[in-house]
């Protein structure tokens, strides 16, 4: 991990000999952006326990075999940019995105030579979506915008009525148009929202922007349909089949392996109708994965949040963390951030002191209040890690 000093606990280091005074203003700061953000680390724990203890469905955990999502695909142009659309001039006939403009006006009986468009307010994209084969036509879904050329942004753009085919070759079952609406969540911490319009932004999404038009191919149920496990995990596919062989049967599910459960069932296509939705509402119980989950586009913990940390010094650009000394007792409340006594810290760094036993989320919370990046807590927390303080796994999506 580039940029960052892991430091194992017990390694002698260096001691300054001076340090300049500490801004006692910035570290009054420092400490109650700590303590709000503890507090609501707190709250979010404290949330987060009844919903572990609720068991989810079958229907949560698995994927029925026949419902294969429809993926579709299609090229269209978002127009309305304020001048930060496509630039290039790939060729004397202005390039795609000039020639797909030409096309557009075609269809209205307009005829414009392609040498006198300028594309600065349109943009080639590349539309995608998933669909629900059970979708029945008017039925709509998410599409998902990303710029095809080379333009600057597509913040403020509208999609032409763009069709969405499932090939190259075949016919067009949905088509997609609509307003983009652009995910804030790339900004690091330390942008200022009046500044979020001149961020270049290059993907969007449109919430409903899909509209299926034609019939898709129906799958039916079989009598020896299958349920895929979204997380394939060989004790929570043993619980899926005893749940339904006690609610239906013995017989009517069989584990095949960790990622797939066989069900066997019988009668007429009502009754398995019946049968299969009876099923998807049974709920069992699950092993909670051992494992930290963090969003690597806010710093966010997701999941996995009240894994405690052992004691590590971990340094990543000016942060460096300490978790030293022993947990606070039962009700007491957690010290604000300080600097550690015995770190080579300079006079621009950041120094966090935490005790053994702080949770991820409290750590997460801490990094946050000192306006750490999403890049640096997701190394931080891989860097613990790696150092054995927090002997769990890391996932950062």
């Amino acid at each position: 991990m580039t940029g960052i000093r892991v430091l194992r606990w017990g390694e002698p280091v260096v001691k300054h000999r001076a340090r300049p005074p500490r801004d006692r203003a910035g570290a009054r700061g420092v400490a109650r952006a700590y303590a709000v953000a503890v507090a609501i680390a707190s709250l979010l724990l404290a949330l987060a326990a009844p919903l572990r203890a609720q068991d989810p469905r079958i229907a949560d955990l698995t994927v029925e075999g026949s419902t294969v999502p429809l993926r579709l695909v299609g090229y269209g142009l978002v127009v309305g940019l304020d001048g930060t659309g496509d630039r290039s001039m790939a060729s004397r006939d202005g390039g795609m995105t000039v020639q797909a403009v030409v096309n557009l006006l075609r269809r209205f009986d307009l005829a414009v030579p392609p040498e006198l468009l300028r594309t600065q307010n349109v943009a080639a994209v590349l539309v995608t979506a998933e669909v629900n084969p059970y979708l029945r036509p008017g039925g709509r879904f998410v599409t998902h915008v990303a710029a095809l050329g080379d333009a600057r942004s597509l913040r403020g753009g509208v999609l032409w009525v763009t069709p969405l085919v499932a090939g190259p070759t075949g016919p067009a079952f949905a088509t997609a148009q609509g307003p983009l609406v652009i995910d804030e969540a790339p900004m690091e911490a330390n942008v200022r929202w009046r500044r979020s319009s001149s961020i270049p932004v290059n993907h969007a999404t449109i919430p409903d922007g899909g509209v299926l038009e034609a019939e898709l191919p129906k799958p039916t149920i079989e009598a020896g349909s299958k349920l895929f496990l979204k997380e394939p995990d060989l004790a929570t596919a043993q619980r899926i089949a005893a749940a339904i062989n006690a609610a239906l049967g013995e017989g009517k599910a069989k584990v095949e392996d960790p990622g797939a459960v066989a069900l066997t069932l019988t009668g007429t296509t009502d009754e398995k109708a019946e049968a299969y939705g009876k099923l998807r509402e049974l709920r069992i119980r699950t092993t909670q994965r051992n494992s930290v989950f963090v969003d690597a586009r806010s710093g966010l913990v997701v999941a996995g949040g009240d894994a405690p940390v052992g004691a590590a010094v971990v340094r990543q650009g000016r942060i460096v963390l300490a978790i030293t000394g022993p947990a606070p007792a039962a009700g007491a409340t957690a010290p604000a951030p300080a600097i550690p006594d015995s770190l080579p810290v300079g006079a621009d760094a950041i120094a966090l002191r935490l005790p053994v036993g702080t949770s991820v989320l409290e750590v997460t919370a801490a990094l946050r209040a000192v306006d750490a990046s999403p890049a640096d807590v997701a190394a931080i927390l891989l860097a613990l890690r790696q150092v054995g303080a927090l002997p769990i796994e890391v996932i950062v999506r």
